[in-house]
């Protein structure tokens, strides 16, 4: 069964008629690519614990045309979110806001059933080592998962690793922060490459789910705070310098900003790198855990993180199709602008992502199967930054 896809109904020569008829209110390239963005359907599935997560991840799959065909003979890429070192922010229960490693035990499974080739997990973290007992960290039963029955590569793509060169991926649309990136070739030595994200809010893009997940593949080395003029195979610091707030370049070779004059707010930035993520690394499967997770940010460095049981897994083909359903079940508007929750402060970035064509946030075009929106819908509330805005206005 091939998952359901759809576009607008509208052809191009529509638009550019429409465009051509009402020049005072034409459509902006933007917005014709936002109305001909594709559609894809995006499962919800109940799964109230982690016990019952590769069952219910099975069914999402198979609600959205399964994934046999699609990674049968590949070599399949799983990118996690396990943000945060984990000695300054341990791994609880009591705040779940990073991947649970039982999701990446179940997904892998279901990939060596589906008759996967080769599985490559990917994150980038701190030491930028390739030692697989800092996997372990983070709760992984790295042994474990290598008896499933299908290889695994374990990739900190932090800095150049096993590679000799940094891969440079244009961006498609030509780039909304960057033309292109240089890459860990992790990411491109795969054919089919997964985002295993967590269902949650973040401080600055607003929330954290499939899409924003692609933005801790840029590597430290070069992106981050201590890059330095000639990068730095041994990072320590993270991204805020370079991608948040633009207030130190990338290396020389790298490529530099598109327009080095435009705003140094993280709130304009990161959304534009972000997508510019999605369009050099594009996401074949979304899976948004929602299980367990938190509200509030992305991250216990954020005052006021709360622990949240959704009990739903969202999963899709397209992930601003799928991060779209997500949003609505958190609560929120996937369509909100600037200033409105949870897009506190900084721009909407699946917003932008339709609007260079990468898929439609517009709910009455996305088919959901399996529980309905209005079944799995939980509040998230104002979050952290809300609240601290509100008490600030108050």
């Amino acid at each position: 069964m091939k998952p359901r896809c759809s576009r607008s109904s509208l052809t191009r020569r529509d638009l550019l008629a429409a465009a051509a008829a009402a020049p005072a209110t034409a459509l902006t390239a933007s917005r014709l690519a936002a109305a001909n963005a594709p559609s894809s359907s995006v499962s919800i599935v109940r799964c109230r614990t982690y016990d019952d997560f590769h069952r219910q991840l099975a069914t999402a799959f198979n609600n959205v045309g399964g994934i046999e065909k699609l990674v049968r003979g590949k070599t399949v890429a799983i990118k996690l979110n396990l943000t945060g070192g984990p000695d300054a922010f341990p791994v609880s229960p009591a705040l779940p806001f990073r991947t649970d490693a039982r999701t990446l035990t179940a997904t892998v499974a279901l990939l060596a059933q589906a008759g996967a080739r080769r599985v490559r997990i990917i994150e980038s973290f701190f030491p930028a080592s390739q030692d697989l007992a800092l996997w372990s960290r983070y709760g992984i039963d790295v042994n474990g998962i290598g008896k499933l029955g299908v290889p695994v590569v374990w990739d900190n793509v932090q800095n150049l690793g096993p590679y000799k060169s940094y891969t440079r991926l244009k961006v498609p649309s030509g780039g909304l922060m960057y033309p292109s990136y240089d890459m860990n070739q992790a990411l491109v030595d795969c054919d089919v490459y997964f985002s295993l994200a967590k269902m949650k809010d973040h401080g600055t893009a607003g929330v954290t789910l499939s899409m924003k997940n692609n933005f801790g593949n840029s590597p430290c080395s070069l992106y981050g705070g201590d890059c330095g003029p000639d990068g730095n195979e041994q990072p320590t610091e993270v991204r805020v310098a370079v991608l948040h707030r633009g207030t130190t370049k990338a290396p020389k070779g790298v490529a530099p900003e598109l327009d080095p004059n435009s705003p140094r707010d993280p709130g304009y930035r990161v959304p534009r790198v972000t997508v510019d993520q999605v369009g050099i690394r594009p996401i074949d499967v979304a899976i948004i855990d929602g299980v367990e997770t938190v509200r509030g940010g992305e991250g216990p460095w954020l005052r006021g993180l709360e622990k949240m049981t959704p009990g739903v897994i969202v999963v899709g083909r397209n992930p601003v199709c799928t991060d779209s359903v997500a949003m609505a079940v958190m609560g929120y508007n996937p369509r909100a602008d600037r200033g409105t929750a949870p897009f506190h402060v900084g721009d909407n970035h699946l917003k932008l992502a339709e609007s260079v064509g990468l898929g439609t946030t517009d709910l009455t075009r996305i088919e959901v199967v399996g529980l309905s929106i209005d079944a799995a819908r939980i509040n998230f509330g104002p979050g952290a930054v809300g609240k601290k805005l509100n008490e600030l206005k108050s």
